[in-house]
């Protein structure tokens, strides 16, 4: 048994290949930073294997499929993502552009490719890293609410592909709120409101993607959180957002 993560060097990626280790699988840790991965590795029972590339760069995406052609994977967590505070006008352009890199075309070659792969099976499993951003717009983190949108909706899309032709392949997306990563250091904000730690949330990641859960939410504060919002009107939604990541910044 195998899987393949990307992101895997820190937060929820490094839990969730740690917590699949536990389960017995052996794993290919993807991520920019070699020097975590092989810390990783060194923690890990089971085999493991370090693939370090930059999956914002579109040939090291088709590099990563080349490379694992021959391996037969039963699971993919594409997890690599970050997001970027500031008002849209005034937000890095070329980062952004990167983070659609990273957050949408990464995610949507390696899906697609992988899941071409296991259909031939008839069976893997597929996780999403998306994100509670996924169910909203976000003004102040609209680029990367945006790209949360994209996972969210091509995973729903995809797992009722699935459905419809019985497949023993599932495809679920990750929802989470504030998770205490590395995402906010890097999209220069701070935490507002207590975080989940990525032990947990990677945990239950894994838990509900075995259950074939489509939308996984951790929480029971975001599930009543997602709940309630579709009483709230759309222009008090915006601006509670805004607000509230705004405050998040530095």
């Amino acid at each position: 048994m195998k899987a393949l993560i990307t992101g895997a060097s820190s937060g929820i990626g490094r839990e969730i290949a740690k917590y699949l280790d536990e389960l017995g699988y052996n794993t290919i840790l993807v991520a920019r930073r070699e020097d975590r991965l092989k810390e990783l590795s060194k923690e890990l029972k089971n085999q493991s294997e370090i693939i370090t590339l930059d999956v914002s760069k579109q040939d090291d995406v088709y590099k990563l499929i080349d490379i694992t052609s021959d391996e037969d994977i039963d699971i993919l967590i594409n997890n690599a993502g970050f997001g970027l505070f500031g008002d849209f006008d005034k937000t890095d352009l070329n980062r952004e552009l990167e983070m659609i890199d990273v957050n949408i075309k990464a995610v949507h070659i390696l899906t697609k490719e992988f899941l071409i792969r296991m259909k031939k099976k008839n069976k893997g499993y597929i996780l999403n890293v998306a994100s509670s951003a996924g169910f909203l717009a976000g003004p102040y983190l609209s680029t990367y609410y945006a790209t949360k949108n994209y996972v969210l909706k091509l995973t729903e899309a995809i797992n009722e592909e699935l459905r419809v032709a019985k497949s023993n392949v599932h495809i679920s997306a990750l929802c989470p709120g504030p998770v205490d990563t590395e995402f906010n250091k890097v999209a220069k904000g701070t935490f507002k409101t207590k975080p989940l730690t990525p032990r947990y949330v990677g945990r239950y990641a894994v838990d509900k993607m075995f259950k074939n859960k489509m939308i996984i939410i951790p929480g029971t504060a975001l599930k009543l959180g997602k709940f309630f919002m579709r009483f709230v009107p759309e222009r008090l939604l915006l601006s509670f957002i805004y607000n509230y990541q705004k405050n998040k910044t530095k």
